[in-house]
C-alpha cells in the first residue's frame, strides 16, 4: 500500500465518519453516501479482478407512482443504493436498503442477513450513521438514518408521511420517524443521505426543504402521533419563480457536502445552495436552472463538483467545478458538457455524482475526477488543469462560455446514473451496460481489468479487496479477488 498514503491522509482530513465508537469494538468504516462529509471516500483497497464471491437475494417491491399511473414493481437495488460498512467486534457488516422495502444488516464475509427492517415503500437512497456518544440501555450506540419513498398505496396529500426513520444498527429496532411535510413539491420522499456533524444532521428532503435535526433517540418527542426527532431549522430550497418554471419538480434528492464552515447542497429547483453552519442561513447560491439529482463533491478542499442534468435548460448538461469563495459566473472554474442523448426519461447530462482521487491518490497520478453521463461515456479529467487548447464551451443555459478541464480519457460503457469510485490506481464504474474495473497507469493510460455484465443503478463500495453493489436483477453482489466456489469449499 506504499504510495497510497491512505491512513495518513485519513488522519489529515479528519474524516467525520471514521472515528472510534463509545464501545471500542465498533467502528464506522463507511458511514454515509460516498463515504465522508466531503463525499469523496469510497473504501480502502480495490480488488484486481471481479470474481463472484457471493450474492444475496434482495427481492422486489411495489411502489405507487401516482393515482393516474398506478403502481410499479421494482427489483433489487436502485439509485443511489450504496452499502454502508461497520466493523463490529472484528466482523464486517453491510447496511443496505433495497427496493423490496427492507433495510438489511448483512455479514460482509458471507452475505448472510442478520436482520431486516421493513419500510412503507421502496428504499432508493443510502443512509447515514450517527455515533451516539452516550447510549443508554434504551437507546442505540449507532443510529441508521435512512429514507424511503412516501409509502406504497399512499399519495402526497395523505398524512402523515414518515419517509425518514432512525433504526438501531445492533438490533434493527425502530427508534423514531420523521414526517416529511407537504410543500409545493410533488414529492415527500427521502432519497438523500444526511450529513451528520456532532449531534446534528443536515439533509435535503424531496419536499424541497433543507432540514437540521437531532438524530438522538433520547431527545425524540411525541408529535403527530409518532416519535419524531427534534427539528431545529427548516429552509426552503426553491423560490416562487422556481415553482413557475419547474412546477412541482422541486425535489432535493442529493446528499449535502461540507467545505469549510458551509454545507453545500444541489436542489432540483436549479440552485446550488451554501448553508452557513454558524449563522443558520443559506447565504451562497449558484443557479444552473436545471434539475440536479447528483450530490456535490469536494475537490482539494477548495472546490465543489456539481453534476447537471439536461432538463429545463436549452444547452447541454454536464459537470461544473465551482469555487464557492466567488459568486455568480465568477464561481465557475470550468464546465464539461456531456452529450444530449435521451435514455429512459432523461435527456442527457449527469444524474449521478462525480468521484475524485483525492483520498487515496496514487503518487504517480495528478488530481483527477471521473463521471458518467446519460450519453454513456465515462469521462476522466485532470480537474485542476484547464485545457488551454480547447475553445470555451457554452454553459447549460447558453448564456456564458467557460473553460474545460484537461481530458484524460473518454470511454463508452453505456448509459448510467451510478457514481464511479476511485481507489488508488483503480477506477470502478457501473451502469446499465455492466460493472467495469479499470486501472489507470503512470502514463495515464486506462486499462480494462475486468467486466461483469448486468444492470446496475447503484453505486459500489469497496473494502479490503471486496466490492459490494446492488443490481436491478434482485441481488446484492460481492465481487473480489477470491473466486467463488460453487461447492462451498
Amino acid at each position: 500500500m506504499s504510495g497510497y498514503r491512505i491512513l495518513f491522509f485519513f488522519l489529515l482530513q479528519g474524516l467525520i465518519f471514521i472515528s472510534p465508537a463509545a464501545n471500542a469494538g465498533t467502528d464506522i468504516l463507511v458511514g454515509t453516501y460516498l463515504g465522508n462529509a466531503q463525499r469523496h471516500f469510497y473504501g480502502n483497497h480495490a480488488p484486481d479482478t471481479l470474481n463472484l464471491i457471493w450474492k444475496t437475494y434482495i427481492g422486489h417491491g411495489e411502489t405507487t407512482i401516482s393515482r393516474r399511473a398506478g403502481t410499479r414493481t421494482w427489483y433489487g437495488s436502485g439509485w443511489t443504493g450504496q452499502p454502508l460498512i461497520v466493523n463490529e467486534n472484528d466482523r464486517i457488516f453491510l447496511l443496505h436498503g433495497a427496493l423490496d422495502h427492507h433495510l438489511r444488516k448483512i455479514e460482509a464475509a458471507t452475505g448472510e442477513v442478520i436482520w431486516k427492517y421493513r419500510f412503507d415503500d421502496v428504499i432508493k437512497g443510502t443512509g447515514s450513521l450517527w455515533q451516539n456518544p452516550a447510549p443508554d440501555t434504551q437507546n442505540c450506540e449507532i443510529v441508521i438514518i435512512q429514507g424511503s419513498r412516501l409509502g406504497a398505496g399512499r399519495f402526497i396529500d395523505m398524512e402523515p408521511v414518515p419517509s425518514l426513520r432512525g433504526i438501531c444498527f445492533q438490533s434493527g429496532r425502530e427508534l423514531w420517524r420523521l414526517n416529511v411535510h407537504r410543500t409545493r413539491s410533488y414529492s415527500r420522499d427521502a432519497d438523500g443521505s444526511p450529513l451528520v456533524l456532532g449531534g446534528k444532521a443536515f439533509m435535503g428532503l424531496e419536499n424541497g426543504t433543507f432540514v437540521v435535526f437531532d438524530p438522538d433517540p433520547a431527545k425524540a418527542v411525541s408529535l403527530e402521533g409518532m416519535i419524531q426527532p427534534v427539528v431545529y431549522h427548516t429552509h426552503p430550497l426553491y423560490t416562487s419563480g422556481d415553482v413557475h418554471s419547474h412546477g412541482g419538480n422541486l425535489v432535493t434528492e442529493s446528499s449535502p457536502c461540507l467545505l469549510g464552515d458551509h454545507i453545500y447542497v444541489t436542489a432540483g429547483s436549479g440552485h446550488v445552495y451554501g448553508y452557513n453552519i454558524q449563522k443558520d442561513t443559506l447565504d451562497w447560491e449558484f443557479f444552473t436552472g436545471s434539475d440536479m439529482d447528483g450530490s456535490p463533491v469536494v475537490a482539494r478542499q477548495r472546490w465543489i463538483l456539481v453534476p447537471v442534468e439536461r432538463q429545463y435548460v436549452t444547452g447541454q448538461g454536464g459537470l461544473f467545478m465551482l469555487d464557492p469563495r466567488c459568486r455568480d459566473t465568477s464561481a465557475v472554474v470550468w464546465y464539461y458538457p456531456t452529450g444530449n442523448r435521451p435514455f429512459h426519461t432523461w435527456q442527457g447530462g449527469i444524474v449521478g455524482s462525480a468521484c475524485v482521487n483525492d483520498m487515496t491518490r496514487w503518487e504517480k497520478h495528478p488530481r483527477m475526477a471521473a463521471f458518467i453521463g446519460i450519453d454513456g461515456y465515462l469521462v476522466i479529467v485532470q480537474y485542476d488543469a484547464p485545457d488551454l487548447m480547447r475553445d470555451p464551451v457554452w454553459g447549460p443555459n447558453k448564456k456564458h462560455k467557460y473553460r474545460c478541464p484537461r481530458e484524460i480519457d473518454r470511454i463508452y460503457i453505456g448509459p448510467s446514473i451510478s457514481t464511479p469510485v476511485w481507489i488508488g490506481d483503480k477506477l470502478i464504474a457501473a451502469g446499465y451496460g455492466g460493472l467495469y474495473l479499470f486501472r489507470v497507469d503512470a502514463n495515464l493510460e486506462v486499462h480494462l481489468l475486468s467486466r461483469v455484465p448486468g444492470v446496475f443503478e447503484s453505486t459500489p463500495v469497496v473494502w479490503a479487496g471486496r466490492l459490494y453493489i446492488g443490481s436491478r436483477d434482485g441481488y446484492l453482489y460481492c465481487y473480489g479477488d477470491i473466486r467463488y466456489e460453487t461447492d462451498g469449499k
